[in-house]
């Protein structure tokens, strides 16, 4: 009989056979101020048989262009179609042949616990490859662009290691299906996504089509967390949306949010998750007033926020 160590060998074994060759190494160049300029490097999936390939916006910063290595040996110089960073996502095209596509999955899906493959290509001589869990859900990202603060919403924390490098690079699930687009480091042993989702794939595909997404922006930190008794009961749902950090001078903290408040709805729509407050941050909710419920203080409180537009560093 096969022993679960053997079993869980062949899935990791299995995810990284059908990822490592559909991922590249980015080499990009970087503007200086100093003597030189130098380069970055990163990994990006290729997600379409005509050359797109995605990866972080953070990894790609204002170059326009860039060289992809795959594991062949193969390089290719790519273009940057646009990037997002309040999502931290970037989408790039390649100017020649690339692998064929990796498939893309649904990150609604994992749940807290299951197994899941980190593929990057520092190199871009052999991919590097990690395993872990999913060890939360819904997390945020506080980062920051040149002078302007950024939240990337609704993340995947997972356990699978991040190498340098590896930022771009494909979280995979058993079936090496890419759920996520790994980012950042989160700590000792910890790693964070972007998950690939409904959102994410609406992000994508206005990238691809206008190179930019107008997004909206409220300008907090959130995180989910139970409702009360008493207001499960009044809502028929378990959960909202703490507020763990509001930006100073933000449309959230102009609106009167404040850390502690728990989210119940925005635009009328139930709020659980930060994907239930993402989905709402584009172009047609810039500069129109957004009312939101919390309960806090053992009370409900109405506000009204006026998201603005995200500009960009």
């Amino acid at each position: 009989m096969q022993s679960p160590l053997d079993a869980y060998s062949q899935i990791v074994v299995g995810v990284a056979a059908e990822l490592t060759g559909k991922v590249a190494s980015l080499r990009v160049p970087r503007r200086s101020s100093g003597r030189g300029g130098g380069e970055s490097m990163g990994s990006a999936v290729v997600f379409t048989s005509d050359g797109f390939l995605l990866t972080n916006a953070h990894v790609v910063g204002d170059a326009q262009s860039g060289t992809a290595s795959f594991g062949d040996g193969t390089s290719v110089p790519f273009s940057t179609v646009g990037a997002d960073p309040l999502s931290d996502l970037a989408v790039l095209r390649a100017a020649g042949p690339t692998p064929p596509p990796a498939n893309l999955g649904e990150a609604d899906e994992l749940v807290v616990g299951q197994l899941v493959v980190a593929v990057g290509n520092p190199l871009g001589l052999a991919g590097s490859v990690t395993a872990g869990v999913v060890s939360a859900l819904g997390r945020s990202l506080p980062t920051r662009s040149g002078s302007a603060a950024r939240l990337v919403e609704d993340v995947i924390q997972t356990d699978a290691a991040l190498n340098p490098g590896n930022s771009g690079g494909a979280l995979a699930d058993s079936q090496a299906r890419v759920v996520g687009i790994n980012t950042a480091v989160a700590g000792v042993g910890l790693g964070l996504a972007v998950p690939v989702n409904a959102t994410s794939r609406k992000i994508i595909s206005t990238l691809m089509q206008h190179g930019r997404v107008r997004r909206a922006y409220l300008g907090l930190v959130s995180a989910p967390a139970p409702l009360p008794a008493q207001q499960q009961e009044r809502w028929g749902r378990t959960s909202g949306l703490r507020v763990v950090e509001v930006v100073p001078g933000g449309p959230a903290a102009r609106a009167g949010l404040r850390a502690g408040d728990l989210l119940l709805t925005a635009a009328g729509q139930p709020v659980e998750k930060a994907q239930d407050l993402q989905r709402l941050m584009f172009d047609e909710a810039i500069g129109r007033p957004l009312a939101i419920t919390v309960f806090r203080n053992g009370a409900l409180v109405d506000v009204i926020a006026e998201p603005s537009e995200l500009v960009a560093a």
